[in-house]
């Protein structure tokens, strides 16, 4: 109110009191629409000046109304707090901002002041215009996004605001995702650095000189960088997938508590000034690898699906030991000094740990028939014993774990594809309901339901897609004109990703000259290539009967006169074939081939060591024998990078159906191949850092305070006869070959001997274990893989053909198209439900 003689202090008051109301309600409603009251509050900032009185009684009487009016118009309940529509809302309506305006114009000129109510109006106005192209945009990012989603196979459960979607395509950008990748490896390849160090020449304990451990502090500054990066990472994940989906994330919370603990060791590391005993955090780096890959975190999980029928077969392999141990032990009793039994017993069966280990060792049949050779020696009839042992462990029970891993993994493939596929469709489902909520907004005769082209090529514009690719699924969505997308079209315009577009090459130079132009034809026809592959087969097959012919004579005793002239008129050739191919299909289009390229790369090379081995040896002449200057002589390098063009026939492979096929399927497995890779490269790395710290320094060369015997001294056959000294868990890169060697399990029994012996019989603990996870599992998974990936392609073979329709087509078809039609489409409920349960989206419409 205003009171009389105060001034103009009492319309301050009222003016400050309306501000700080207006403020009220915009807080109360940041999350309404685009045109909010906050930007409404900016509005009567601007139209009612600061130094304004309140002479005008009548606005200071209905204020109230005017306010509470709007309230009710921008869909504020009096006395209750605003429900907002997110940022993620697939149902938008038309700005509120404008039933204001509509009610500022209709109100009665003595409810406001003439020119504050048109300042409000033109004010509203613009916001409403600009709160539409607002709108427009964060709807074309969020479809955009979904879209990204759907071609990654990505989940779409993450925030859906226009702050959020600009952290989450820099998250998943290339720079970002390399720059993590790059940290991955950097914090893996430390364990070759660190102390103990694996910067020598050699791993052999006798000849090893003193490794270069870092000083204190130079790794440890490393991996702190490297811990900040993880830090970042986990918190931009937990951010953009909320704190509710966090806590429900196993994965994301077993990356938090890694990261604690890894960070607690490297701050107790530091204390100790690096010379703590144990660094348990280089245990748990392999996780940063686990959880950076979807398809390791699916592998695991299969494998521990299977856990339970693999279990079953190993307790039927450890009965099956415990009675063959227990029949061999009762055999093989011995009475005499000098009797066949006797020594099986002392050598294989002396006692019960002795005996479980020779027949497990049998089992992979490493030790076959050493074995047996004593008692066999002295009676036909203990060879049935081995004989029958081996039939059932290593033929039927070992083969029986390979078929339980097998039809557990069946459907491995399948399963992924399955659930690419649902992503996919999820994705391009929730950009199909942001785009359609967008055509039918506005309009007061609206088409129908489904999605504009027009809107849709702006989306793909925003969309990150290989140059090549774009401007084919751009063109795709023109030959719609201007009918409106539905939900189905829609879907199948998304198997147009799963082709790989075949880039045009440049067009082949056109020559005027008759003469010019037969050459062009004869140069680029096929039988040009096949003469040049018939010349690489005579240049191999002469290196091969040089090196057989001068197998038995020194290097010094040598006459490469004949080879070297051989060499250089292959070479010769290799040139002329380089400039003639140019000279026919242009130089732009000869490099378009990677055949072409690896050609011409090659014959460069070749030729620069040919003229480097002319000018230091001469050319050749009888006699000729070019000296060694170093570990390779030029002439010894230009002969070894000769054999490389073996690679030349690798292109006669498409051209025969069955190889063609082969190679096909293992290109096309290499996708598939890094799971199971890199859980191969986590099992390795935690058991090498397991064996460091169990094993490191229990391999002493003789001589130096060592208890294994001299060479001479030695037994036929064990560790220090067979001078494994290299294979040893001194250093990282030691224990990775150490490992390497027992997953072999080629004389793996002379590391369980030898390792007895040094450490302790617990050590037969490590190596048993280190063979059921690399040899009977993960080689298991890996035949499983393989059996599963070939036989699919075998028997859709023919349907490749059919989906790629033309062989002068413009596409190629992936593996996941391949195989869609045997996938089982997910229906619309599924989609809508998954959709209306996304924890930052919501459906309005």
């Amino acid at each position: 109110m205003c009171f009389p003689g105060d001034g103009g202090q009492s319309g301050a008051v009222v003016h400050g009191l309306l501000r700080f109301w207006l403020w009220y309600l915009c807080s109360r409603a940041v999350h309404t629409s685009v045109c909010s009251l906050y930007r409404l509050r900016a509005v009567f900032r601007s139209c009612w000046p600061k130094g304004a009185t309140c002479e005008n009684r009548i606005f200071n009487r209905n204020r109230c109304r005017v306010i509470s009016r709007i309230r009710e118009l921008l869909g504020l309940r009096a006395g209750s707090s605003p429900r907002p529509r997110g940022p993620g809302c697939l149902g938008c309506t038309l700005s509120p901002g404008r039933r204001a305006v509509r009610f500022l114009r209709c109100c009665e000129p003595r409810l406001l002041m003439p020119a504050f109510s048109l300042c409000v109006q033109q004010q509203l106005l613009h916001q409403s215009h600009r709160g539409a192209a607002s709108r427009q945009d964060l709807c074309f990012d969020q479809a955009a996004v979904f879209i990204e989603d759907a071609i990654q196979y990505r989940s779409i459960n993450h925030r859906m605001d226009a702050r959020s979607m600009w952290l989450y395509r820099l998250y998943y950008s290339n720079t970002f995702q390399w720059t993590l990748s790059l940290t991955i490896s950097l914090i893996l390849l430390l364990a070759f650095i660190e102390t103990p160090s694996s910067l020598t020449s050699t791993a052999d304990v006798r000849f090893r000189s003193a490794p270069w451990d870092p000083p204190c502090g130079l790794t440890e500054s490393v991996e702190a960088l490297c811990l900040l990066v993880f830090v970042a990472d986990v918190s931009v994940k937990s951010y953009l997938v909320g704190w509710a989906q966090f806590r429900k994330n196993p994965w994301l919370l077993a990356y938090l508590a890694v990261l604690v603990v890894s960070l607690a060791d490297w701050i107790v590391s530091l204390s100790l000034v690096c010379q703590e005993p144990l660094r348990i955090r280089r245990l748990f780096r392999p996780f940063f690898l686990m959880q950076n890959s979807s398809m390791m975190k699916k592998t695991l999980k299969c494998i521990r699906s299977s856990l339970p029928e693999m279990a079953s077969v190993v307790l039927l392999l450890a009965l099956h030991l415990c009675v063959f141990t227990m029949l061999g032990m009762l055999l093989f009793t011995g009475e005499k000094q000098d009797d066949g039994q006797d020594r099986e017993r002392l050598t294989y069966f002396r006692n019960l740990p002795e005996a479980l280990t020779s027949l497990l060792v049998l089992l992979t049949t490493a030790n076959n028939p050493d074995v047996m050779t004593p008692a066999y020696s002295k009676n036909r009839a203990y060879a049935i014993f081995f004989i029958v042992f081996t039939l059932i462990g290593s033929l039927f029970l070992m083969n029986l774990l390979t078929a339980i891993i097998y039809n557990q993994f069946r459907g491995y493939l399948m399963k992924s594809f399955q659930t690419s596929l649902f992503r996919r469709r999820l994705g391009a489902r929730a950009a199909y309901e942001v785009l359609s909520s967008m055509s039918t907004r506005g309009e007061a005769h609206p088409r129908g339901v489904g999605v504009d082209p027009q809107d849709f090529l702006q989306v793909l514009q925003r969309v990150q897609l290989d140059s090549h690719q774009k401007p084919v699924i751009m063109e795709k969505v023109r030959s719609y004109g201007g009918d409106l997308l539905s939900a189905e079209e829609f879907q199948k315009l998304f198997n147009e990703f799963d082709k790989r577009v075949i880039k045009e090459r440049p067009p082949r130079p056109e020559y005027r000259s008759p003469f010019l132009r037969s050459a062009q034809f004869l140069f680029s026809h096929r039988y040009f290539d096949y003469l040049g592959n018939l010349i690489a087969l005579g240049n191999l097959v002469s290196i091969s009967v040089f090196l057989v012919f001068d197998a038995d004579v020194l290097p010094g005793d040598r006459d490469d006169f004949v080879l070297g002239i051989l060499n250089c008129v292959f070479i010769l050739y290799y040139v002329l074939e380089l400039l003639l191919k140019a000279f026919a299909l242009g130089l732009r289009r000869y490099l378009s081939y990677s055949s072409n390229v690896f050609d011409g790369l090659l014959t460069v090379v070749l030729l620069v060591l040919e003229i480097s081995t002319l000018a230091v040896y001469r050319f050749p002449h009888p006699g000729w024998k070019p000296e060694m200057l170093g570990l390779l002589s030029l002439w010894d390098m230009a002969r070894l990078v000769n054999m490389f063009i073996v690679f030349r026939f690798l292109r006669i492979i498409p051209s025969m159906k069955l190889m063609a096929l082969v190679a096909s399927t293992i290109l096309d497995l290499i996708k598939n191949m890094r799971a199971f890779g890199g859980i191969l490269v986590v099992v390795y790395y935690v058991f090498a850092i397991l064996g460091i710290n169990l094993f490191r320094g229990v391999v002493v060369a003789p001589g130096n305070g060592s208890l294994a015997p001299d060479n001479s001294s030695a037994p036929c056959g064990s560790f220090e006869q067979l001078e494994y000294w290299a294979n040893n868990f001194d250093d990282f890169a030691a224990a990775l070959i150490t490992l390497w060697n027992v997953m072999v399990v080629n004389n793996w029994q002379v590391f369980l001997d030898a390792y007895r012996r040094f450490s302790g019989p617990w050590s037969k603990m490590y190596f048993v274990l280190w063979w059921l996870v690399s040899s009977v599992i993960w080689v298991n998974l890996f035949l499983a893989l393989i059996l599963e990936n070939f036989l699919h392609k075998w028997d859709r073979r023919a349907h490749l053909q059919s989906l790629a329709g033309d062989p002068d087509t413009c596409c190629q078809v992936t593996v996941d198209l391949l195989f869609r039609d045997v996938l089982e489409e997910p229906t619309e409920e599924e989609l809508l439900e998954r959709l209306s349960c996304h924890p930052h989206l919501r459906l309005c419409r």
